[in-house]
């Protein structure tokens, strides 16, 4: 499936607007320019074979509680097609892509930002909601890997939303078997246009992330439906 530049072209016109909007409309507010519309699209659309486990739509995630009204993956168009490029190579090896969260809303950002104890705030394991987090912006994803032959989750040196050293990229403890994996997901999403967080496995932004504008899109929204 085809994202086509027109249609491209027309959203980001009209998002664009949006963007420049929100800017004026700030002023001295406690958050970045909120734009409220963007050409999002549903992953599991694009590739029916990426597996969801949506943690923010559900209870198991580190604040106790559902975040998301419902469990949806979404991106822009490029890191879409980008993500789904990845999941086709990694077949090849017997592996799919595993999604954890994609785009956020700024609102979930802001209430993670206040489950969150003030010294992981102080190490980066939560975006402050007044700069916005590149999840807001659409270009950002949490990913694991399953097995293809098992449809099980391919276990990692920690666990999705670990706030430890074992969460850390390029941790070099633990069993031999989860850090090849863990390495083994980055190989794969480098070449794609995908740079890793480095005290999260897990996180990965792709390029030009930081030039998108940060959206508070409802997650339940209809979104853009591709060709």
């Amino acid at each position: 499936m085809k994202y086509s530049a027109e249609e491209a072209t027309a959203s980001r016109d009209g998002w664009c607007y949006s963007f420049l909007l929100a800017a004026l409309l700030a002023g001295c507010q406690t958050h970045p320019p909120l734009v409220d519309r963007a050409p999002l699209v549903e992953l599991k659309q694009l590739e029916p074979d990426i597996h969801l486990d949506i943690r923010y739509a559900t209870p198991n995630n580190f604040t106790g509680r559902p975040l998301y009204p419902k469990a949806r993956a979404l991106l822009l168009p490029e890191p879409a097609q980008a993500l789904a490029r990845v999941h086709s190579a990694l077949k090849q090896k017997g592996y799919g892509i595993l999604v954890y969260d994609a785009y956020r809303p700024w609102r979930v950002t802001r209430d993670l930002w206040d489950s969150a104890s003030e010294a992981d705030r102080a190490n980066g394991y939560v975006a402050d909601p007044a700069i916005g987090s590149r999840h807001n912006r659409g270009c950002a994803v949490d990913v694991g890997l399953y097995d293809l032959s098992t449809g099980r989750e391919v276990p990692m040196p920690s666990e999705f939303d670990d706030f430890s050293i074992r969460a850390h990229a390029d941790w070099t403890g633990g069993p031999v078997g989860p850090r090849q994996s863990r390495d083994e997901l980055r190989r794969a999403m480098e070449p794609e246009g995908f740079n890793v967080l480095p005290n999260e496995w897990w996180h990965f932004n792709y390029r030009d992330c930081d030039q998108h504008p940060v959206l508070d899109v409802p997650i339940e929204g209809r979104m853009k439906n591709l060709p």
